[in-house]
């Protein structure tokens, strides 16, 4: 795999979304409850967030792999990222790319292990960091040459913390305003236009009152609450909820059809580790307002951002605040 190195772009793709935000209109779903507690560090900048559509954008952006086997759950501080990537591992269970930049929790986790996907996933963004418990090593070379901040125990360790009512490996959590304010995390990218598109709900669309997502070992479902005006996130038929946050739950939720593929690595276990596909396009289910929306996502190159649009090839705007993408094996 080659890396070309990293696309410094920031000053004109936050122009460009400052640009896009301002030519929206409407709220786009983003007033309703939820979208996590406030304050967190990170936001304030007056700015708009190209992850979210919300004022504060961040200058920082920090990817974290979260755990999420039953024994990892509740999460703590999931509530507070920006964007939310869930993404197939070894025997069919799911794992969790957690973006932050508009709001910082003070404590996240459980984290767990990078697979090879997350390299090719964050490509789209400028130098992000990367916080993880560790990889296997046939892949530390791989990850060290990404064009991206590797910020794992051995390189951070005063920002991660075990947590004594956890069973191992479900209790490394990480202090990421520690991490982000550490001599390793500088030169981290800021937020730039990864392709999202934030404004009033699309015309069309079919009511609905919410959709699960199956792989072969998990599931997670995204329930319409017209009251929170957000999805209610349940994962494997229970609802999902933090310690610090209360319930999951998201503005918009987009089902990302990919090719997952055997990667040629796997784990101690003897399970292959699947390769999740983000470069190329596809289909894609958009969830907003109560409704679903057919839509198609393209992506390329790999440094450029994915691009979510509907029948006519028009882009899919979404509704303000958290969004989660879920990366589902291709039908």
């Amino acid at each position: 795999m080659e890396w070309t190195g990293s696309r410094r772009t920031v000053l004109l793709t936050a122009g460009l979304s400052l640009l896009g935000a301002a030519c929206e209109s409407g709220d786009g779903g983003g007033s309703g409850g939820g979208g996590g507690g406030g304050g967190g560090g990170g936001g304030g900048d007056g700015k708009r967030s190209p992850f979210t559509g919300r004022t504060g954008a961040g200058d920082k952006v920090l990817a974290v792999k979260i755990d999420n086997v039953e024994a990892a759950r509740p999460h703590t501080g999931l509530q507070k990222a920006d964007i939310v990537y869930v993404e197939e591992v070894e025997a069919g269970l799911t794992r969790i790319m957690a973006v932050f930049a508009s709001r910082i929790p003070s404590l996240l986790g459980p984290v767990r292990s990078a697979r090879e996907s997350d390299l090719e996933l964050l490509r789209q963004y400028d130098e992000p960091g990367l916080a993880y418990s560790g990889v296997q090593s046939k892949l530390r070379s791989r990850v060290e040459s990404a064009p991206l901040k590797a910020l794992p125990p051995s390189r951070a360790g005063a920002a991660y913390v075990r947590k004594g009512d956890r069973p191992a490996p479900h209790n490394l959590y990480l202090r990421p305003r520690k991490l982000l304010a550490s001599g390793p995390a500088s030169g981290i990218g800021a937020p730039g236009d990864i392709g999202f598109r934030f404004g009033a709900a699309p015309d069309g669309g079919r009511k609905t009152d919410g959709r699960t997502v199956r792989f072969p070992a998990a599931r997670y479902g995204f329930a319409w609450s017209a009251g929170r005006r957000r999805w209610l996130v349940s994962m494997d038929g229970s609802p999902a909820s933090t310690t610090d946050d209360g319930r999951l739950e998201a503005a918009t939720v987009v089902v990302q059809y990919v090719r997952v593929r055997d990667s040629g690595l796997g784990d101690s276990g003897g399970s292959v580790t699947p390769y999740t596909e983000t470069v190329g396009s596809g289909r894609a289910l958009v969830l907003r307002d109560g409704k679903e929306y057919e839509g198609r996502w393209r992506r390329s190159p790999a440094t450029g951002g994915t691009t979510f649009t509907d029948a006519d090839g028009k882009r899919l705007a979404f509704a303000r605040g958290q969004v989660w993408v879920v990366l589902a094996p291709a039908e």
